[in-house]
């Protein structure tokens, strides 16, 4: 093999084959027998052996053949290195899923003994924390649980709808949180014991976005839930205060004493983001001005952030080494500066890493950097590509899911190749950013940075920390603030982002121009990408996985509407920032119309998010004068009898009559009743109607248009809606029930269930579809997300 696949060629091979071997592991729907990938791992290590360590395999006559004899070889080498990669990935994937909680055990009163491992996140609603177990008794009875929970303690039913957001969905039967005792301030290395309620790794499935369960399972979790803290429940106890976890308890006493010294919560929470990696601490509005002007990574302790930092230190060791010269000159003859400088810089910046709170992103870096310490040590000249190759490899092997994460490929890529990467990945970029940049990243790695973490040694400094923030936040505000600030673009396919990258990258190497410029034709793709648009005359629906809520966006050829706007999780969260504003970003869509059916706050949730992000977008609702979006933007108030037309689709809405609005009624009867139809098929959008209104539409002038081929199902399937005579009337092909997983309403109710069922009426919920497509040009089906999109560390719903 010697001469037909040199070592230096074959190594990269091997690298760029076990990391396709794993990116092929993680498409798997289903995870197989453990022994399988076992037998797949030896099977590729002992091939590789085989091929690496003869200097003349294999023999004469392969040789002889030429190139096409190496050619195969090559082919082997790089099927071997994927077998490795495909079978380590899938064993470990296997001994993981076996600790999975116990599905019997999800919504139990489980009381648990555990250590808090890592500094809790505190907020106005609640305080979330990991917990490892200790032991678990259901009963009186010892049972066996998950090493690690995440948990929250919520601070009573306020914040109930703030549980969602953790641990996404509620509890059937949970109605006495509103006696919840006030959050404790945990620290980590405590021992507590408490009454907690858990539930498998759920998150909201939805083209293009955030893995939740994928972060989880990343993060060695399996099962979420919350304290029990109610008057009927054993109050939770300390136990002891111990020694471990030093760093953690450090980092929260440094929080602490930021936001106890820096008035303006504001100002604080970025300085803890800086010294602790607190990212949580940082308000939302201020991470919208952040990404709107392309600061966002200088922020929070990324990976990019301790790679700088990193730098920075190796560069400033390795000059105070040779100036050391002056006075030990053994001290550079025996280890080089440059050397010096690498080992310190990596030490420090594990340092960093270790007291940010050691996360996920921290770790990769610090297994890159470490890789390419080594490399530069060992004394020998590395070719770029096989050094960033082989980091790749260290950081897949250390963490093969981090391939599906967005910060592992902003970690191997740089400058201008970050602009089509961040399309990719965001769907946006901003278009101010190298202005904002030029400013920001030497006063935050100059002035910021240094006297937030001087600031541990004497906390006056914190009050220079937050002056610099306000003033750097001034400016990136009035940045933010420029038309066209940033720029949104469609998801792009695959091959267009490939291409796009390809081309960011060859412009930012170091080239002649008339080479670096070829790469600007590839990245046209990724900028000027549209999806498919919907065929005249026919609409297509996609109710978006949000929860507890309703959020269904309506697409005709040139229009988009959309139909309510989900809940409202916490102070900072709902589905409009967290969900709709990115899904709608990657349709690159624009809406027409935002449809508001009542005021309620798991339907207008995520409204504000909607209007700051949908400017041109007219406001059609039911709620009232007084209420708070009309600030916003002035509704114009949906009555039956309004019609109008997109792309020969028909829009009309059925209920409430005009001269609802002067009576006193419950919000859900105002909900606004939209009909959708092209020639052929028809939509019901229905809001939370209940009986009485079911009643009036069939029984009123509306009855003879109420048949439809879609149905979304009134009130998330509550037992006071989707009544026989309703069911009847509308006949629909299919039904799809917006709910969360494990709702505390138990929404759909089993007796309204077994109604669809009577009647043949296919009956799909959120929680195990996801996101859910009906097209009218194939009305009898649905397509769910989370068929679609089905990884093995995905949490399968039964029915």
């Amino acid at each position: 093999m010697q001469g037909l696949v040199p070592r230096a060629p074959r190594a990269g091979l091997i690298l760029a084959g076990f990391i396709a071997g794993v990116a092929l592991q993680l498409q798997q729907g289903r995870l197989g027998p453990g022994w399988v990938y076992g037998a797949m791992a030896l099977l590729g290590l002992l091939a590789l052996g085989a091929l690496w360590l003869p200097r003349q395999w294999p023999g004469t006559g392969c040789r002889k053949a030429g190139a096409a004899c190496g050619l195969a070889l090559a082919v082997l080498v790089a099927a071997s290195a994927a077998a490795l990669g495909f079978g380590l990935t899938g064993f470990r994937a296997v001994q993981f899923q076996a600790t999975a909680l116990n599905p019997a055990l999800e919504g139990q009163d489980i009381a648990v003994t555990g250590m808090v491992l890592a500094m809790p996140q505190r907020s106005d609603e609640a305080v979330r924390f990991r917990l490892r177990v200790e032991s678990a008794r259901l009963k009186g009875q010892p049972i066996t649980l998950p090493q690690q929970l995440l948990l929250g303690w919520y601070a009573g039913f306020g914040a109930r709808d703030a549980s969602a957001a953790l641990t996404g969905g509620d509890d059937p039967s949970e109605h006495a949180l509103a006696l919840q005792r006030q959050p404790q301030n945990l620290r980590a290395g405590e021992r507590w014991q408490m009454t907690v309620r858990l539930k498998a790794p759920h998150g909201n499935s939805n083209p293009h976005g955030f893995d939740y369960e994928l972060w989880l399972w990343e993060q060695g979790i399996q099962a979420t839930g919350y304290v029990r803290a109610g008057p009927r429940d054993a109050l939770p106890t300390r136990l002891s205060s111990g020694w471990q976890h030093p760093v953690e308890r450090a980092r929260q006493a440094a929080r602490e004493a930021i936001f106890a010294r820096v008035d303006n919560r504001q100002l604080a929470g970025v300085i803890a983001a800086l010294v602790v990696g607190d990212q949580n601490a940082i308000e939302r509005a201020d991470w919208d001005v952040f990404r709107a002007t392309g600061v966002a990574h200088l922020m929070s302790i990324s990976g990019l952030h301790i790679t700088m930092f990193a730098w920075l230190a190796a560069l400033l060791f390795s000059r105070l080494w040779r100036a050391s010269a002056r006075f030990t000159p053994r001290l550079c003859l025996a280890w080089p500066a440059s050397s010096a400088g690498a080992v310190a810089g990596l030490l420090l910046a594990a340092a960093y890493a270790l007291f940010s709170g050691w996360g996920v992103p921290a770790q990769r870096t610090i297994w890159m950097l470490a890789t390419v310490v080594l490399l530069r040590l060992s004394g020998r000249q590395w070719p770029w590509p096989q050094v960033w190759l082989l980091a790749m490899a260290v950081v897949v092997l250390v963490d093969p899911w981090a391939l599906l994460q967005a910060g592992f490929w902003l970690s191997f890529v740089v400058t201008l190749a970050l602009t089509p990467l961040s399309l990719l990945l965001f769907n946006q970029v901003s278009v101010v950013g190298l202005l904002a940049n030029a400013v920001a990243i030497p006063w935050v790695t100059l002035v910021v940075t240094p006297l937030a973490m001087l600031g541990l040694a004497w906390s006056p400094l914190w009050d220079g920390a937050a002056w610099a923030i306000g003033g750097l936040a001034a400016m990136l505000q009035w940045l933010a603030g420029w038309p066209f600030a940033s720029v949104s673009v469609a998801a792009a396919p695959l091959w267009a982002a490939i291409a796009g990258v390809l081309g960011g990258g060859l412009i930012a190497l170091r080239l002649p121009w008339q080479w670096r410029l070829l790469g600007a034709p590839l990245l046209l793709p990724v900028l000027l990408w549209h999806p498919a648009p919907v065929a005249e005359g026919e609409f297509e629906l996609l109710a978006a996985d949000i929860g507890q809520g309703n959020a269904v966006i309506v697409r005709t050829a040139s229009h988009a509407l959309l139909y309510d706007t989900g809940p409202r999780f916490s102070r900072e969260s709902d589905a409009g920032h967290r969900v709709l504003v990115p899904l709608l970003r990657a349709l690159g869509e624009r809406l027409d119309t935002l449809v508001l059916s009542h005021r309620d706050t798991d339907h207008t949730g995520g409204a504000p998010a909607l209007l700051a992000m949908q400017p041109q977008a007219a406001l059609l609702a039911s709620i009232e004068d007084g209420h708070e979006l009309q600030a916003l933007r002035k509704a114009t108030r949906c009555e039956a009898g309004q019609r109008w037309v997109w792309d020969a689709v028909s829009f009309e809405v059925l209920h409430p009559a005009a001269a609802d609005y002067g009576t006193e009624t419950r919000s859900n009867a105002m909900s606004c009743v939209l009909r959708i139809a092209t020639a052929r098929h028809t939509a019901l959008l229905v809001g939370d109607i209940e009986a009485p209104q079911e009643l009036r539409l069939v029984s009123g002038e509306s009855a003879t248009r109420l048949k439809a081929d879609f149905l979304l199902v009134p009130h998330h399937g509550s037992k006071t809606s989707s009544t026989a005579q309703f069911l009847d009337a509308v006949q629909p092909r299919v039904a799809l029930a917006q709910a969360g997983y494990r709702n505390r309403f138990g929404h759909p109710v089993a007796s309204v269930a077994a109604r669809y069922a009577e009647r043949g009426i296919p009956l799909l919920r959120s929680s195990q579809c996801g996101a859910a497509l009906w097209r009218s040009l194939a009305p009898d089906r649905i397509d769910c997300q989370r068929q679609l999109g089905q990884r093995y560390w995905h949490h399968g719903v039964e029915p």
